[in-house]
């Protein structure tokens, strides 16, 4: 294996991503919105139902973290308001009238996205989308440091029987 020439799974996901972004920011500037890319998943949870930042973090896979971040930066745009629940342990978050509009501005463009995604998928070949759900289910049975490890136990002991033949 090619180690210095061959791009790592990282490096690849994150051009991937880039890739993607920049394609989306072209069309969010087509579409003369000043929204940033990072929105989507929360809308489309807060529209499927969520209504706090762990019902969105569970119909995501992002970090509590990254939700609560993106909620701070919809709420300062007005997109989203926040509202005491009823045990007042939480703060539930719904769309404002500017968040609802917003949506259905983006519910075309995000079929026409998935429309797109499906076209890739078809001229690629594989279901990219589905390698990657089974591939974050593997990582999430064991996460890629502990791989990592494993791999470099792997070859020590593949490298010490080596040395003593």
């Amino acid at each position: 294996m090619d180690t210095k020439q061959n791009p790592g799974l990282g490096e690849l996901l994150r051009y991937v991503s880039e890739l993607i972004e920049r394609g989306a920011d072209a069309q969010y500037r087509a579409l003369s919105l000043n929204y940033r890319a990072r929105y989507t998943p929360v809308l489309r949870a807060l529209q499927a139902g969520a209504q706090t930042v762990t019902g969105i973090t569970g119909r995501t896979r992002l970090t509590q973290g990254a939700i609560s971040q993106t909620v701070a930066l919809l709420e300062a745009d007005g997109f989203v308001s926040r509202h005491a629940l009823d045990d007042g342990r939480k703060s539930g978050i719904r769309l404002t009238a500017a968040g609802i509009a917003l949506v259905g501005r983006l519910e075309r463009h995000w079929t026409a996205t998935f429309a797109a995604i499906d076209r890739l998928e078809h001229d690629i070949g594989y279901p990219v989308r589905q390698v990657l759900v089974a591939m974050a289910e593997a990582l999430e049975r064991e996460d890629f440091s502990a791989r990592v490890m494993a791999a470099r136990t792997e070859l020590e002991e593949e490298n010490t029987h080596v040395d003593h033949t």
